[in-house]
């Protein structure tokens, strides 16, 4: 369908440029000589992407005369976001530091504001029937562009120069601006006299007044926690655990996968065609969890590339397809009129647990070793998966999308 088109499409500009404010950055700092420790300090530039639901009510309240709502938004987003990253191609970040800082920063504003939007267009234009293929598709999208703009882009600046990448990645920004104009949007009233209490209050009060809301929160802050807590000590692990080189890290785990992410969340979309979203929840969150405990046949075997190659595929196939089925379901809790605003909150929410757990994890590693690690790991998954069997009669037998409550 022509929705599945633009959705792509959005999903890949939404992906693009959050590599060029983190890993690629970082990348292209260091082959430039910039110090370690402004490399470290550089990492503050990531911070809108965490904070970005204090603006978000913002572009649910106001409107820019162009094309409509949401895409006018995502069109002004997407004209600065190219600008930005052509801007990389003029200055030399040594010798321009406080330049390529600034820079940096706007460019995950930018990238931040337009991920508001977007979500919120994905969200306002899905039919409940479509929130799982939908999600999917964005994610695969999502997941390409920052292939394209990762792992690529270094092989290119490695062989034709960083000028030559960056002025690539600005044109493929623009080329995606299509996705946008291409989009089709209903139009909402909006009452030009509300003000603070129903662009801001409104849109949380509505969230918290749903039906066991405390199991919604723990819920969304939960479900990938486990999943999150073994990223944070997966190349660590295969590094200093395994002995695999950084190349052999980067090719096998990196490249593989996040073209298995991909994968997974595709494979994802076309279950929950048929699953209903409670039974791909459980299922994919399953799937993550013992997806978790195959590392510990590597740790316990040692060096093995087929191991590797296995413990990767499983371990993304996994994560991408519950990926999926999470962003449908908090897709389903949003209503369309706030749906920037509360897109926003629940998946800063989402990363919470993560932000707050994640530190732990290398101290866990040392104390208690790799297998034990693992065990952990996953059992971080449990809890998520027991909130799904907790509230399962919210949901009725064939109704393949219903949220999971109400």
């Amino acid at each position: 369908k022509k929705k599945m088109v633009v959705l792509t499409v959005l999903g890949f500009s939404s992906g693009l440029p959050l590599p060029l404010s983190s890993g690629t950055l970082q990348a292209y700092l260091s082959v430039s000589g910039v110090d370690l420790e402004i490399i470290g300090i550089f990492t503050l530039v990531g911070l809108p992407y965490t904070l970005k639901f204090l603006w978000a009510p913002l572009l649910d309240r106001f409107s820019i005369p162009l094309l409509s709502r949401r895409r006018g938004w995502i069109l002004l987003t997407q004209v600065v976001l190219f600008f930005l990253i052509l801007s990389f191609s003029f200055f030399n970040p040594k010798e321009e530091i406080g330049v390529t800082g600034i820079i940096s920063f706007f460019l995950a504003f930018f990238s931040a504001s337009q991920d508001i939007v977007v979500d919120a267009f994905r969200t306002d234009s899905l039919k409940a029937s479509e929130l799982g293929i939908g999600a999917s598709i964005f994610v695969m999208g999502y997941r390409i562009a920052m292939l394209v703009s990762g792992a690529i882009a270094l092989i290119m600046a490695d062989r034709l120069g960083w000028k030559s990448t960056y002025l690539f990645l600005a044109f493929l920004m623009l080329l995606s601006i299509a996705g946008t104009l291409a989009g089709d949007e209903e139009p909402i009233s909006i009452k030009r006299k509300d003000g603070f209490k129903e662009w801001v209050l409104v849109p949380v009060s509505e969230l918290i007044k749903k039906e066991k809301f405390l199991l919604i929160l723990m819920f969304v802050i939960l479900y990938k926690l486990g999943d999150a807590y073994l990223g944070a000590m997966t190349v660590p692990f295969l590094i200093k655990g395994v002995g695999f080189t950084p190349t052999e890290v980067g090719t096998m785990n990196k490249l593989i996968g996040l073209l298995c992410t991909i994968a997974g969340a595709f494979l994802g979309g076309i279950i929950m065609v048929r699953l209903s979203l409670y039974d791909a929840l459980f299922y994919f969150g399953c799937l993550q969890m013992v997806s978790n405990l195959a590392f510990i046949f590597l740790s316990l075997y040692g060096k093995s590339y087929l191991l590797l190659v296995l413990c990767v595929i499983f371990e993304n196939v996994s994560g991408g397809m519950g990926t999926s089925a999470f962003m449908a379901y908090v897709m389903s809790l949003c209503t369309k009129k706030y749906s920037a605003t509360q897109f926003a909150i629940l998946s800063s929410l989402s990363a919470f647990g993560r932000i707050l757990i994640s530190p732990t994890s290398g101290f866990v590693a040392s104390y208690f070793g790799w297998t034990p690690f693992f065990i952990i790991s996953s059992l971080l998954a449990v809890p998520g998966i027991a909130i799904i069997l907790k509230i399962k009669r919210h949901f009725q037998e064939g109704e393949a999308n219903r949220p999971l409550l109400r």
